[in-house]
């Protein structure tokens, strides 16, 4: 099982990768550093607390796991 520490560690980084794509993809599609920036935080501040919240289910769930 994982540690509440690793799972955060794991999603922070997750989410800096997502950050910095969705920044790219928002100023690519609006033309805006302002816009494009704006929408990726807030899709990141949201990816960051689903994924979290989605880690600490599955280490709840014993499904698929060998001891």
């Amino acid at each position: 099982m994982e540690t509440r520490k690793r799972s955060l560690i794991k999603a922070v980084i997750w989410n800096l990768i997502g950050l910095a794509m969705m920044a790219a993809v928002g100023l690519a599609a609006t033309g805006s550093v302002a816009v494009g920036g704006t929408v990726a935080v807030i899709n990141t501040a949201l990816g960051l607390v689903l994924y979290l919240v989605y880690e600490r289910v599955w280490a709840n769930i014993g499904w698929g796991r060998h001891v």
